[in-house]
């Protein structure tokens, strides 16, 4: 609930500081004393739009700062607060502070931490629900009727909104899965003549590297093979260098004993045959190893040379191209059986529908029993306040599918036929400000156990009414405000007297300065203002008697 509300350089008030309580708190004054300020100023830190016109002359800014406390936060405000990151201590009141300069900026703050605009706007509806002339949130928005018709059934909801979830995840699946079986189908061809060109070639892993590291190899044998071609012409042939050593072997074989050098020499030269013959045995066989094929050649070029191309042509790695073809088949086997997935599919969307339709049907069931219930009880609240000729309805009307949500197949809003034979039509559209202000306190109080706003103000809900009806206002507001906080704007004695907290908004000039201040009025206070309220600009004995019976009464 609102508890305090300081105002800092607004139109006629130049400070001011005002501590509210739960229960009814009434706020009167003479016409033109200032109560529209104070509404515009509380208005202004729900995030209504920011009027330079509002500074005080001569001032170039001003503030309006609320405090509000709760039992225990609303879910969907501590939902809000959580997404901009605001932190609320348990028992810690939520301050919302606003800043206006005179050029028209405006900041704006909670819990000192900078906001949004926005962000007010959305947490005001958890804040303050404001009835007035021209009140165009709360109960008069078609919005908010559906979930106000829910909580006054007491249906839940939650199986709907369960059952909701189920059906959409089902077609979701279904949808993608008869996308993917679609995109398959037509790509079938296409994945055929891929697998059959990879089958032809059955790609193994690391075999790229197997081929390049063979290529290499055979590449070097070719080259080496001419070197050695041309060495074999040399050890080769009558005049080779081998065949000359061993013919000059044989002469000095037959010389050699004529002197002990020659058998030295011809030992040496024997040796020197020896290792030359090795020689030519190593690049025998050397020459055999290193012999290639050049078909082999080839074959291993083009085959690696293929595999190069198919792996470009499916944007992938030589090592993926298994893998590729793994995928393939998998695509294929799953257009196979596709098919039998989509049945499945179908029947668990089928089966999931059938169940919401169900849920949905039982709520909109539940939903017109209630609103004939909420039609009667708003029917009993009509006549007291002066409005017996008028007739209230709560319309359930079943939308087409395409509408269908979370909530049900259900639109639900509020209408009111003002005299006998006119048309029923939304509340904001037929209502006078003073009619539709008693249209929304019978409704209030016949969803008085339903919850709503933390703080709920009705302004001049009593305008051009008196006697009987202003009371039967001032005794409902009372109830309502029983349980909860609920301040009125009033020009009527009868509801002033049923308030348990009186604020007296009054105007005064000082030279050419005019303020605006407000006074939080003790017993006798009130009495005096009653009776103004009663008797007009001079108050009478007989004025302040009656107002005596007024508070008594209340």
């Amino acid at each position: 609930m609102l508890t305090r509300l300081a105002i800092r350089n607004i139109v006629l008030i130049e400070a001011l500081d005002l501590d509210f309580g739960r229960g009814l708190g009434v706020l009167t004054g003479e016409t033109g004393a200032g109560k529209s300020i104070l509404l515009d100023s509380l208005g202004l830190v729900l995030g209504n739009r920011a009027d330079s016109g509002l500074v005080r002359g001569g001032e170039d800014k001003a503030s309006v700062s609320a405090s509000f406390e709760f039992a225990a936060l609303p879910d969907p405000l501590a939902e809000l607060l959580d997404d901009a990151d605001i932190e609320i201590e348990e028992g810690e009141p939520l301050i919302i502070r606003r800043q206006l300069k005179a050029d028209g900026k405006s900041k704006a703050f909670v819990n000192d931490q900078p906001v949004s605009v926005g962000l007010l706007r959305e947490m005001a509806g958890h804040l303050v629900e404001l009835h007035g002339q021209h009140d165009d949130r709360g109960l008069v928005n078609p919005r908010g009727h559906r979930a106000l018709l829910d909580r006054f059934a007491g249906g839940d909801t939650a199986k709907v909104e369960q059952a909701w979830a189920t059906w959409r995840d089902a077609e979701d699946k279904l949808a993608e899965a008869r996308g993917n079986l679609e995109q398959a189908k037509l790509d079938q061809d296409l994945l055929l003549a891929h697998l059959s060109e990879l089958t032809a070639l059955e790609p193994q892993a690391g075999e790229e590297a197997r081929l390049a590291e063979t290529r290499a190899a055979m590449q070097k044998g070719e080259k080496l093979s001419g070197d050695l071609e041309e060495l074999r012409h040399l050890w080769e042939g009558s005049d080779s260098p081998l065949a000359s050593m061993r013919v000059a072997a044989r002469r000095l074989d037959r010389i050699a004993p004529e002197h002990p050098l020659l058998a030295e020499a011809l030992a040496a030269l024997d040796r020197a045959v020896i290792e030359a013959g090795e020689a030519e045995d190593k690049l025998q066989a050397a020459a055999e190893a290193l012999e290639h094929d050049p078909q082999a050649l080839d074959a291993a070029e083009t085959r690696l040379f293929d595999l190069r191309a198919i792996a470009r042509k499916h944007r992938c790695e030589v090592d993926e191209l298994p893998e590729k073809m793994r995928e393939m088949r998998s695509q294929l086997d799953s257009i196979e059986g596709g098919e039998a997935e989509l049945d499945a599919l179908e029947q668990a969307a089928k089966t999931a529908g059938a169940r919401y339709t169900a849920e949905a049907e039982a709520l909109h069931a539940n939903r017109v029993a209630a609103a004939m219930r909420l039609d009667e009880a708003v029917a009993r609240e009509l006549a007291p306040l002066k409005l017996d000729a008028a007739r209230f309805k709560t319309a359930v009307a079943a939308l087409p599918e395409e509408r269908w949500g979370p909530h049900g197949m259900d639109s639900v809003e509020f209408l009111i036929a003002t005299n006998p034979g006119a048309d029923f039509a939304p509340l904001n559209k037929i209502a006078s400000g003073g009619e539709l202000s008693r249209f929304i306190l019978s409704l209030k109080v016949a969803l008085a156990e339903q919850g709503g706003a933390a703080t709920v103000i009705f302004d001049e809900i009593d305008r051009g009414v008196g006697g009987a009806v202003a009371s039967a206002i001032g005794e409902r507001l009372a109830r309502l405000a029983s349980d909860g906080q609920l301040l009125a704007v009033t020009h009527s004695p009868q509801v002033a007297a049923r308030g348990g907290m009186h604020y007296m908004i009054a105007k005064s000039s000082e030279g050419t300065v005019t303020k605006t201040s407000v006074t939080r009025l003790d017993e006798a206070g009130r009495q005096e203002e009653i009776a103004r309220m009663l008797s007009g600009a001079e108050v009478t004995p007989e004025a302040r008697a009656q107002a005596d019976r007024l508070l008594e009464k209340a």
